[in-house]
């Protein structure tokens, strides 16, 4: 789907005041509230808009630590491991990669030593060969996506 600028605005407005209703959100924006709903409706059933839920900050519910673990895996077991990995409470994302790792996974931990553990847990994942991680010491920018929709409907 190609986004236009009504689109732009209205994420935009959700973005910023995400408990904003959708007739708030018709005033706001001049438009009526049944075409922002038709709106959002496309937005969500193309796929662009995959949430409406809120966004977790794990630093302020006790998981100040972030890692990137770079993985090895046994060839051909991505699907499997990637599986095993969601189990694991700690790992937020998974990622196949190009180079020399073949997971990327971003993690979080109570502390280093908690990290200790989940990378232990995530060793013991049967088709992992080797991890190697780097942890996080500040965050610059966070996980953004409204730039490159806004990009998309230019």
């Amino acid at each position: 789907m190609t986004p236009d600028a009504l689109d732009v605005r209205l994420v935009t407005l959700l973005t910023d005041e995400p408990r904003i209703g959708v007739l708030e959100a018709s005033r706001r924006l001049g438009v009526a509230r049944a075409t922002v709903q038709a709106r959002l409706d496309k937005l969500v059933a193309s796929g662009a808009v995959s949430s409406l839920g809120p966004q977790l900050d794990p630093t302020r519910f006790g998981f100040p630590v972030t890692a990137f673990v770079s993985l090895e895996l046994t060839q051909s077991l991505g699907g499997p491991a990637a599986r095993e990995l969601e189990s694991i409470p700690e790992v937020l994302e998974i990622h196949s990669v190009s180079g020399a790792a073949d997971l990327l996974l971003r993690v979080v931990a109570r502390s280093n030593d908690d990290l200790q553990r989940v990378l232990d847990t995530v060793l013991g994942v049967e088709s992992v060969v080797r991890a190697s991680s780097s942890i996080a010491l500040t965050t610059f920018l966070d996980h953004r996506t409204l730039p490159a929709f806004a990009e998309a409907a230019r």
